[in-house]
């Protein structure tokens, strides 16, 4: 179960039970795409559906555009869709293929009227269709827009309505039969109040059949205005309580029983370093960052202990992170979940000073006792940086309707795919001071695991 978008993540479940420290993996073919958008870095999305494979990201001329092809060959057919980009890091496009598989698209958006597309066929980008509502409420200043699988199967829609630091996070349904959306719950799951908004995490579906969900408060489009990391939890999606299993009314507000802990405004905590996990008796661990007593930046991991959040300092970092302002900005510090791997805890992270890489943490105290090497071990001809421009740096994306499986998604088909390309770094969302850079081609690699025949899923 995992979001089509900004957050991506998934069900603890294992596919494929690998023996080892590592996989490694194997060239299989390089298939080439498209000249591609790499003024500034901004998401796109592929998804593997049944035989097909369908790409959505932005063309050298910032053109919103899809491209689709039978796994069995390497023939593209694109399309272009009516939207185009300007300088936004915000606005990435995602994309998700409904249970009688017609392809929904949306994206371009930070603040703006809803932009979404549906296929008028099934698995055919050729017969996309502009959308112009959804319910038809609160969808004048949309951001963030993510699909998602529901506990029945449904195709779910979230976004942000409103601005940062002036928002709610709303939810719809789809009728796949009547092929309209309805409201998931009759009121928005956060509201700032027209104080603040919510930047959610998650939901991640753990073996306790809960879906988990972190999020901090923000009150203006200030980053250093994060405050407060909060948790909540639900079975349906629709019902949610809090760590201690209280009901709650939505929409939920700042002062409800879901505080993990209280981080003030210019306190360390910023939306995109948020990660949820569990360790080997199943118990939730919201990452989180912070700064220590000295102002030094530091990997934060609560756990749900005995009826409280116990909270641990992992990290041990000289260097702080005096991140501030609005805009796109670049990440100082990367968090990932605590996870079981190889039957061990173990956790990931980067960080602009000090490197990145895999902790492996004590169970009692969630202090890193080693670190560990890649857990994936990639072919040397993947990703590899091609424009000769010092700046530019390569991005990639994985198999959105992936399943993980030992460090690595796999697809249906029983393949790895990878995409990637190249881009200038986020500059605030304005134009980049340097002028406008050649485009960068869009590439896709398929993969499979050394020494093992891929099998579909």
């Amino acid at each position: 179960m995992r979001f089509f978008g900004r957050c991506k993540t998934v069900a603890a479940v294992c596919l494929l039970a690998l023996a080892g420290q590592g996989v490694t993996l194997e060239l299989v073919e390089r298939l080439d795409v498209a000249p591609v958008w790499s003024g500034c870095p901004v998401g796109f999305a592929m998804l593997t559906h049944s035989n097909r494979q369908f790409l959505a990201y932005y063309s050298a001329e910032r053109v919103m555009t899809l491209a689709q092809r039978e796994l069995n060959t390497n023939v593209w057919t694109f399309v272009e869709l009516p939207t185009k980009l300007g300088w936004d890091s915000h606005n990435y496009v995602t994309m998700a293929i409904d249970a009688a598989g017609y392809l929904h698209v949306a994206g371009n958006m930070h603040c703006v009227p809803l932009v979404y597309f549906r296929s008028a066929k099934p698995l055919d980008i050729r017969t996309m269709v502009a959308v112009q509502r959804m319910t038809g409420n609160q969808e004048k200043r949309v951001t963030y827009p993510k699909f998602m699988k529901g506990p029945d199967g449904a195709l779910l829609f979230t976004y942000r309505d409103g601005s940062s630091g002036n928002g709610s996070t709303l939810w719809n349904r789809y009728d796949g039969a009547a092929q309209t959306w309805s409201r998931l719950m009759d009121a928005p799951l956060f509201d700032g109040q027209g104080k603040m908004n919510a930047y959610p995490c998650g939901p991640v579906l753990g073996k306790d059949g809960f879906y988990h969900l972190t999020w901090v408060w923000r009150d203006t489009p200030a980053c250093e205005t994060c405050h407060d990391i909060s948790y909540i939890r639900s079975r349906d999606l629709k019902h949610w309580e809090n760590a201690f299993g209280k009901p709650l009314a939505l929409p939920i507000r700042l002062g409800e029983d879901v505080v993990v802990e209280p981080v003030p405004i210019k306190g360390g905590l910023i939306n995109p370093c948020q990660a949820i996990g569990f360790d080997a008796q199943g118990r939730v661990i919201v990452t989180y960052t912070k700064y220590d007593a000295v102002g030094y930046s530091q990997l934060m991991n609560a756990r749900l202990e005995g009826g409280e959040w116990k909270r641990y300092q992992s990290s041990d970092w000289t260097y702080r992170w005096d991140f501030s302002g609005g805009g796109s900005i670049g990440g100082s510090i990367g968090v990932g979940p605590v996870e079981i791997q190889d039957g061990q805890l173990v956790q990931g992270y980067s960080h602009a000073k000090f490197g990145g890489g895999r902790w492996r943490l004590d169970d009692a105290t969630l202090k890193p006792i080693g670190k560990l090497g890649g857990r994936v071990h990639w072919p040397a001809a993947v990703g590899r940086k091609e424009l000769a421009f010092a700046e530019m740096a390569v991005r990639s994306m994985d198999d959105l309707d992936a399943h993980s499986a030992n460090g690595v998604e796999v697809s249906a088909d029983g393949y790895v795919y990878r995409a990637y390309w190249e881009s200038l770094p986020a500059n605030r969302d304005r134009p980049q001071p340097g002028g406008i850079p050649p485009p960068s081609k869009l590439r896709v690699f398929k993969m499979k695991m050394s020494g093992a025949a891929p099998h579909a899923l």
